[in-house]
């Protein structure tokens, strides 16, 4: 049973007043899942069977990180772990509380267990926002269990939680929600007349929800927010049907609905042209296809990473110049936005159909791939192990190691791979651009090897 004098999300609020915050929420924060069985995505984590729902179903579950991006259910999975656990659920913000909030709920977690046998889950919003001291502030509550952690972040935990903490807990990484998920949301929201949408009268033009998905880009409080804001702007007819037309959801969201058709394979055509133009050393298909991609309301920044990919597979060291060209376009791009930095992706995509061409990289790394799947960890050889204590050097590690900067053009021949792939060859730069070059060298080194 829950104690009403708790200082938690959900205490604040009387059922009467709780009632009034709920009518006036978002809908995105009515229609939020209750249960695992209600939650929409992260089936990697949450299928069946999976680690984090077998903790959450036998309440065995540790201090935990959960990493994702923007409306990928990070809040949403800490609210359902704590319904699903019977634990008091205190949430807040790393933007406003300091490490005097911090002692204030911990003094009451600790309170909780002595005297009521009751677990506290202490939810951080943007915990990657705390400082060293307010992170250090948790350590011993978490180590000693009186507070059970997650914290949620939109950054790479490894730079922005300190390392005791980050060893304290287990990271959960979200993955961004895709489109058919997406829709699965969209269309319970329409439905749900208690939580949701379900009460008005809504008629929408074809591949409406799908043009939602898609600019939401994985997010579902973007979708959420788009779809409530398109039918409650929009007035009924006569017959109190409110009409959802592209129009209306491109004046909602800012923005031009993509042209793309109800399963995405416009989507997948259009950036497959770009690949295969740049690829096939195409300037002028390269552009067209990049121009209709932009022109149709592609997010830019998704064009520059499949580039980045591209200068990295397709053209390698044949131009080692095309990555940065690829990196530089995506800056310029964040740096000037629409519609000028249009013009800093098409220069990168003539630079990169005009490169010269070489997948030795990918098809380096690719059996590289094949090889630790089949080999496992192999142990590193003793020569090329560090030895910074007396035991390890008694052990051997380092010995025999040559330094090449003291021999000849700084080069000694040296097996650096595991005995059981020694000589083993991954990369074969082919003669294209300055991987030519590359390709002499290696095979001046690897014939002296043989």
């Amino acid at each position: 049973m829950k104690d009403p004098g708790l200082r938690s999300e959900r205490g604040l609020f009387d059922s009467q007043g709780e009632e009034i915050g709920r009518a006036f929420a978002p809908l995105a924060d009515r229609i939020r899942p209750t249960s695992l069985l209600e939650f929409v995505g992260q089936e990697h984590l949450l299928g069946k069977g999976k680690p984090l729902r077998n903790a959450i179903e036998r309440d065995q579950l540790p201090s935990m990180i959960l990493w994702g991006p923007p409306g990928s259910g990070k809040t949403t999975l800490a609210r359902i772990i704590a319904s699903a656990t019977d634990s008091r659920f205190i949430a807040f913000s790393a933007v406003l509380a300091g490490v005097k909030e911090i002692k204030e709920v911990i003094k009451e977690a600790e309170g909780q267990r002595y005297f009521h046998h009751r677990r506290t889950i202490l939810f951080v919003d943007e915990i990657h926002r705390f400082n060293k001291a307010q992170q250090d502030a948790f350590l011993p509550h978490v180590e000693s269990g009186f507070l059970f952690l997650i914290g949620a972040t939109t950054e790479n935990p490894s730079f922005e939680v300190i390392s005791p903490l980050l060893s304290r807990t287990r990271v959960f990484t979200l993955h961004p929600l895709e489109r058919d998920q997406l829709l699965v949301i969209l269309n319970r929201a329409l439905k749900d007349e208690e939580r949701g949408l379900g009460r008005f009268t809504v008629e929408l033009e074809p591949h409406i929800l799908e043009h939602i998905a898609d600019m939401a880009d994985g997010d579902a409080r973007i979708a959420l927010n788009a779809l409530e804001m398109a039918v409650i702007t929009t007035p009924p007819d006569r017959k109190h049907v409110r009409r959802i037309t592209v129009k209306t959801l491109e004046a909602v969201m800012q923005r031009k609905a993509l042209l793309y058709d109800k399963n995405g394979e416009e989507h997948y055509n259009l950036i497959s042209a770009l690949h295969k133009s740049l690829r096939g050393s195409d300037p002028d298909a390269a552009l067209y296809w990049l121009g209709r991609m932009l022109e149709a309301g592609e997010d830019p920044l998704y064009i520059t990473r499949r580039m980045v990919r591209f200068a990295s597979e397709d053209i390698g060291n044949a131009d080692p110049q095309a990555l940065q060209v690829a990196v530089a376009a995506m800056q310029a791009f964040s740096f000037v936005g629409l519609p000028e930095g249009n013009l800093a992706l098409a220069q990168a995509a003539v630079y990169l159909a005009t490169a010269p061409k070489s997948n030795a990289l990918y098809t380096a790394y690719r059996n590289v791939q094949k090889d630790i799947q089949r080999t496992l960890s192999l142990s590193v050889p003793l020569h090329l192990r560090n030895a910074p204590t007396k035991l390890m050097k008694e052990l051997g590690y380092g010995k025999g190691y040559k330094y090449p900067h003291d021999f000849p053009d700084h080069y000694v021949e040296e097996n650096y791979l595991p005995e059981d792939l020694k000589g083993r060859i991954y990369y074969r730069p082919t003669n294209q651009g300055y991987e030519g070059e590359i390709r002499k060298k290696l095979d001046k080194w690897r014939k002296g090897k043989g």
